[in-house]
C-alpha cells in the first residue's frame, strides 16, 4: 500500500477536500499528519485547539483515507521554551545552548521536558485514541536527528550522575571499573563527576562509553513513556516511529524499537548517497548521483525490518530533489518507482511519500512534493500512478527469513568512535562493506541484535562485536550454522578495559585464540591477505594472533594468521577490500550450503517469499538471472536501465 505525508495546517481549509479526493484517486491509502503542529494544537499553555484537527481528520477519513496521527513533540512551541528554558539542550562540542527557531530543541534528560511531552501526548491520545479514522500513531519524528542525542546541559549532568550511582552503587566501584587511578582521575563522590567534554586531551574511554549509554537510555526512556501513554488511551491502533539511519541515532535502536508494533524509516537515497560519498571522486559518484547507491538504502531497509522482525513502513519516501543535502539533484526518471519497489522487496508493507505538496515557505520550500506549490503534479506523479497499478496486480507475500544473519551492535559503534586507534577503522564503514559484499553475491540479509537467537541461519556474521556479553556469547555458541567474527570482536569489557586473558575475551569459548597486538596502518599503505591462492588488500585494522588449536585458513603477507577456524566458528583478523570480502563470503556460503548469484554493475537481487526481485540501478540494460521457466509478474529477463523485474522460480 501507498501513503503520503500531509500538513493540513499549511493549506487553506477549502483545499483539504480536493487534496483528499486526489490522494484517493492516486491510489493512496494512508495519510500521516500532525508531527509538527504543537503550536496549532496548543497555541497557549493549556489552551487546546482541536477543532481544525477534528475537521482535517474527518475530511481525510470521509474520502476513504486512513490517518496516521503523530505526537508533535519534535517541535516544542515558543511559549514552552520561554516558560522553561532549561528544556533546551546544550551542544557538547561548543557548550552553547541550542535555541528556538528550528526543531528538536529539547533535552531528553530534562524531567520538565518529559512532563510536557507526555502531557500533550496524553491530551492528543484521549481525544483521538478511538477515532474511527485514526489507524495508528507515529511517535515524535526522526528521533535524534541533527546530532541531538548527546547534551551537555545541567539536566543531562544531573541525570548522568544518578544513572552512574544506580549502575555502580559506590564511587569506589566506579573508580575501579574505570581505572581512574590513571592520570589521577579518582573521584570522592558521584557529585564530582562531570560530563566528558572540554578536556585538554582525551577523556577516559569508560567515562565516554557510560555517557553515551546514559544518553541512549534517556532517549529510550522518553520514547517508551510516550508509547505507554498511547497504549493506555488508544487500544487496537498500531504505533510506529520513523527512524533515521540507525548508525546516526547514537542510540540502542533495538531498545528504542522494542515497544513498537513495527518500525518505519525515512528514505532519502540521493541526499544519503551524496553525504556518504563526499570523499569519492566524480568518476565514482557521477553514475550514482541521480539513482543513489544500490546498497545504501537497502541496508537501512533490512536494518529497519530487523528492529522488530516485522514488515516495516517507509514513512517518508523521497519524491524529487530534497533541500538538506550537500547537493540536491533531481532523481533519474523512474527512480522514485524503483526505490519504492526496492522497499517492498525488502519487506515493506507501506511506502509513504514526503510530501503531498511542496511548501512555498519556510525551511523546506526547496524540498519537492508530489505536487508543486501551485498544486500541479510534479515529476514523480506518473511514477506513483504506475506503482499503484503494479501493486494492484502483484500480490506481495510475507517476508521470509534470509540465509544470513548479521549482528549489528550499538556498543561496537560507540567503542569505535571513542577509541579509533587508527583512522582507517570505522564501524559503520565496516558494517556497510560487509553488507555490500553480500549484496554483490545476491545474498539476502537479516540484521539482528547481539544475543538474538540465530539458530536456523546457515551463516551468522558479526563484523565487530566489541563487547561480547554473556547473552551474545551464548547465542553464538548455540548457532547451528557457520559463524564469522570480524576483527576487534571481544576487544573490550563492559567497562572499556582489555579483557583478562586478552581479546577476544569471552569469545574464546568459541575460538581459543589470543589477540597479541593490533596494527593500524594508513589506508594507503595496505598489506596483503592471502586467501585460497588469491591476494587481497589487508588494511586499516590488523591483528597478531596466537591461534592455539584453531586452524589457519588464510595469512597476511608476513605469514601471520588472518582467517582462523575452530569448529563452526571463524575469526577474521584484518579488514580487507570488497574483493577480499566477496571471496571470503563466497567460500563460507559454499561451506554452509547457501546458493549465491553474483551480480555486477547496478543490478541487485532480493527475495520476498516466493518472489525474486531484480532491480537495475545502472544506466544500461541488464539481464535478469532468472532460471528457465520463471514466471514473470513484472517486467522480463531484459531489464532496462532504472527498471526492475519480478518473477517466481519454477516449481
Amino acid at each position: 500500500m501507498l501513503g503520503v505525508c500531509y500538513y493540513p495546517e499549511h493549506w487553506p481549509e477549502d483545499w483539504w477536500a480536493d487534496d483528499a479526493a486526489r490522494m484517493k484517486a492516486l491510489g493512496l491509502t494512508y495519510v500521516r499528519i500532525g508531527e509538527f503542529a504543537w503550536s496549532r494544537m496548543e497555541p497557549n499553555p493549556g489552551d487546546y485547539r482541536w477543532d481544525w484537527l477534528d475537521r482535517a481528520i474527518a475530511t481525510l477519513g470521509n474520502a476513504g483515507l486512513r490517518v496516521v496521527l503523530c505526537t508533535p513533540t519534535a517541535t516544542p512551541p515558543k511559549w514552552l521554551i520561554d516558560a522553561h528554558p532549561d528544556i533546551l539542550p546544550v551542544d557538547p562540542e561548543t557548550g552553547r545552548t541550542r535555541g528556538f527557531g528550528s526543531r528538536r530543541h529539547s533535552d531528553f534528560s530534562s524531567p520538565v521536558w518529559l512532563e510536557h511531552a507526555l502531557r500533550i501526548t496524553e491530551q492528543l491520545a484521549r481525544r483521538y485514541g478511538n477515532h474511527p479514522h485514526v489507524a495508528g500513531w507515529q511517535t515524535d519524528n526522526e528521533l535524534c536527528c541533527h546530532d541531538t542525542t548527546l547534551s551537555a546541559s545541567p539536566a543531562a549532568l544531573a541525570s548522568f550522575r544518578r544513572w552512574l550511582a544506580d549502575r555502580y552503587g559506590s564511587i569506589d566501584a566506579l573508580n575501579r571499573a574505570w581505572g581512574n587511578i590513571f592520570w589521577s582521575m579518582e573521584y570522592r563522590d558521584f557529585s564530582e563527576i562531570e560530563l566528558p567534554v572540554g578536556a585538554v586531551t582525551e577523556t577516559s574511554p569508560a567515562h565516554r562509553l557510560a555517557w553515551r549509554r546514559h544518553a541512549s537510555d534517556m532517549v529510550v526512556r522518553f520514547h517508551t513513556a510516550m508509547v505507554d501513554v498511547l497504549r493506555a488511551h488508544s487500544p487496537g491502533r498500531f504505533i510506529t516511529h520513523n527512524f533515521i539511519p540507525m548508525d546516526e541515532t547514537g542510540v540502542d535502536n533495538h531498545a528504542l524499537a522494542a515497544p513498537l508494533d513495527f518500525a518505519s524509516y525515512d528514505n532519502y537515497p540521493l541526499g544519503r548517497t551524496d553525504l556518504a560519498m563526499a570523499r569519492h571522486d566524480a568518476a565514482a559518484f557521477a553514475p550514482l548521483m541521480r539513482t543513489g547507491h544500490p546498497d545504501l538504502q537497502s541496508i537501512y531497509f533490512d536494518q529497519t525490518r530487523g528492529l522488530t522482525g516485522k514488515p516495516f513502513w517507509i514513512m517518508e519516501q523521497q519524491p524529487g530533489p530534497v533541500n538538506w543535502g550537500r547537493h540536491n539533484p533531481w532523481p533519474a526518471p523512474g527512480m522514485v518507482r524503483l526505490w519504492s519497489w526496492e522497499a517492498f522487496a525488502h519487506g515493506a508493507a507501506v511506502v509513504s511519500f514526503f510530501r503531498w505538496r511542496q511548501a512555498p515557505f519556510a525551511q523546506e520550500q526547496m524540498h519537492a512534493g508530489l505536487l508543486r506549490p501551485d498544486s500541479t503534479p510534479a515529476e514523480a506523479w506518473p511514477e506513483i500512478e504506475q506503482l499503484a497499478a503494479e501493486l494492484a496486480r502483484v500480490p506481495l507475500p510475507a517476508p521470509t527469513r534470509a540465509p544470513v544473519a548479521m549482528i549489528v551492535d550499538t556498543t561496537a559503534e560507540f567503542v569505535s568512535a571513542i577509541e579509533q586507534q587508527g583512522r582507517g577503522y570505522d564501524y559503520t564503514g565496516v558494517l556497510h562493506g560487509w553488507y555490500r559484499a553480500l549484496r554483490s553475491l545476491g545474498m539476502d540479509v537479516d540484521f539482528v541484535a547481539p544475543g538474538a537467537d540465530v539458530q536456523g541461519y546457515p551463516l551468522v556474521l558479526a563484523p565487530c562485536l566489541a563487547v561480547a556479553s554473556d547473552a551474545a556469547v551464548a547465542a553464538l555458541a548455540a548457532a547451528d550454522g557457520l559463524v564469522l567474527l570480524g576483527p576487534r570482536s571481544g576487544a573490550k569489557t563492559d567497562d572499556f578495559t582489555i579483557p583478562d586473558g586478552l581479546p577476544p575475551g569471552p569469545l574464546r569459548a568459541l575460538l581459543p585464540i589470543r589477540v597479541l597486538a593490533v596494527d593500524t596502518p594508513r589506508p594507503d599503505c595496505p598489506g596483503t591477505l592471502h586467501l585460497d591462492g588469491a591476494a587481497h588488500l589487508s588494511t586499516g585494522w590488523r591483528e597478531s594472533i596466537d591461534h592455539g588449536p584453531a586452524e589457519v585458513l588464510a595469512t597476511l603477507e608476513d605469514g601471520k594468521p588472518a582467517l582462523l577456524r575452530h569448529g563452526r566458528a571463524h575469526y577474521l583478523a584484518t579488514l580487507t577490500d570488497h574483493d577480499g570480502l566477496t571471496a571470503l563470503f563466497a567460500r563460507l556460503a559454499q561451506a554452509a550450503g547457501v546458493a549465491v548469484t553474483p551480480v555486477s554493475g547496478g543490478l541487485r537481487l532480493r527475495r520476498r517469499g516466493d518472489l525474486v526481485f531484480a532491480i537495475n540501478y545502472g544506466p544500461q540494460a541488464a539481464t535478469a538471472p532468472a532460471p528457465a521457466g520463471a514466471e514473470f509478474l513484472l517486467g522480463s529477463a531484459h531489464i532496462p536501465a532504472h527498471d526492475l523485474a519480478i518473477w517466481k522460480d519454477p516449481a
